[in-house]
């Protein structure tokens, strides 16, 4: 006999027949959305607040690199720009020591500044006429000589030898060595007295009668060239050096096979590869060269001799020395012109020259 089975509860529903509460949308994380099939798309997800999220990303990614170089920017206007247009607007001006603490005070003189320093009949025009070509005579000589001195010694050292380490490190030393300290130790040694090269060339060697004068006369042209070749060659070594590990080695193997010799090679191997870093090293050498304003100064001081009349000496001259302020930012504006027309017609022939080739 079965046992018996209790009746159900009136009161008790069936879980099948119960109905479902609801419950609030915002109580449930992820409520209304459609969940998301195996293998499809996921589900939309709500947009991100914030600037982040109202920039289109595409205006992110142009933007970007502007904004990363906005401070560089920033103070490059700020170092040079500013002073720049400061000094075109004071050679406008008749600005004299009178007018130092009162530029508004100052009269304004237009074009008369620039007049009288292209006036070549004149005598500040004669004197800035012998000034830039003694300067052009020095920047010819002097990236010439550095960039000579640099190739032989960059092509030298490709060769494996020993001590080849320490031959570089020696030779960049003049490179490292701070301006002032280098220039200071030539003036002690182009001493015409108690100077090491007078003792060299004249006690020891007996080159000379008696001990010429190597800061003053003629002779200053000879040193001011010396110390800037001394200076600027190790640069163009360096920066070629770096070239020349950039050949391959199968060249110059495939011109040895050919039987060309080693003045055949560096006519037909090296110099063609190294164009490009050619025509760059040239024109940064002759900038800085037709700008250097440190070298004379500390070698002959305030006045430079006129054999040796830099324009950068002669422009400081004629602005710190003679008080006039706007004739010296008249022959400044001038010179910058003079060096954007030069590298702009250099970099217009070497993109031909290599548009041609």
């Amino acid at each position: 006999m079965n046992p018996a089975v209790p009746a159900p509860d009136s009161t008790t529903v069936p879980a099948t027949s119960r109905p479902a509460t609801s419950r609030p949308a915002t109580s449930r994380p992820g409520a209304g959305r459609r969940p998301a099939s195996p293998g499809g798309p996921p589900p939309p997800v709500g947009r991100r607040r914030g600037i982040a999220g109202r920039v289109p990303a595409r205006l992110r990614r142009v933007a970007l690199p502007y904004l990363l170089i906005l401070p560089a920017v920033l103070l490059e206007l700020l170092v040079h720009l500013v002073p720049m247009l400061i000094g075109i607007g004071m050679s406008f001006l008749k600005l004299t020591q009178f007018f130092l603490r009162n530029w508004s005070a100052a009269p304004f003189a237009g074009l008369d500044n620039y007049s009288v320093a292209v006036d070549f009949d004149g005598a500040v025009g004669r004197s800035l006429l012998h000034s830039f070509l003694v300067t052009v005579a020095f920047t010819v000589l002097t990236v010439g000589l550095s960039w000579l001195f640099g190739i032989c010694g960059a092509v030298l050292m490709q060769g494996s030898f020993r001590g080849r380490a320490v031959l570089r490190a020696l030779f960049l030393v003049p490179y490292a060595l701070p301006v002032y300290a280098g220039v200071i130790t030539w003036s002690f040694l182009l001493q015409r007295d108690s100077g090491l090269v007078n003792h060299v060339l004249v006690d020891q060697l007996h080159l000379f009668g008696e001990r010429p004068f190597w800061l003053i006369g003629s002779n200053s042209f000879v040193s001011i060239i010396v110390v800037c070749v001394w200076r600027s060659w190790p640069f163009a070594f360096l920066v070629l050096m770096a070239g020349l590990q950039n050949i391959p080695a199968d060249l110059y193997e495939a011109a040895a096979i050919d039987g060309a010799g080693w003045g055949r090679r560096l006519r037909a191997v090296t110099l063609p590869m190294l164009r490009p870093i050619n025509q760059v090293l040239v024109l940064v050498l002759f900038l800085w060269t037709f700008n250097d304003f440190n070298t004379p100064y500390v070698l002959f001081g305030k006045s430079a001799p006129h054999e040796a009349d830099l324009i950068s000496i002669h422009i400081y001259q004629s602005s710190f020395v003679t008080w006039n302020f706007g004739s010296g930012s008249a022959m400044s504006v001038l010179l910058l012109l003079f060096l954007l027309l030069v590298t702009a017609v250099y970099l217009v022939a070497t993109s031909r020259r290599r548009s041609d080739a």
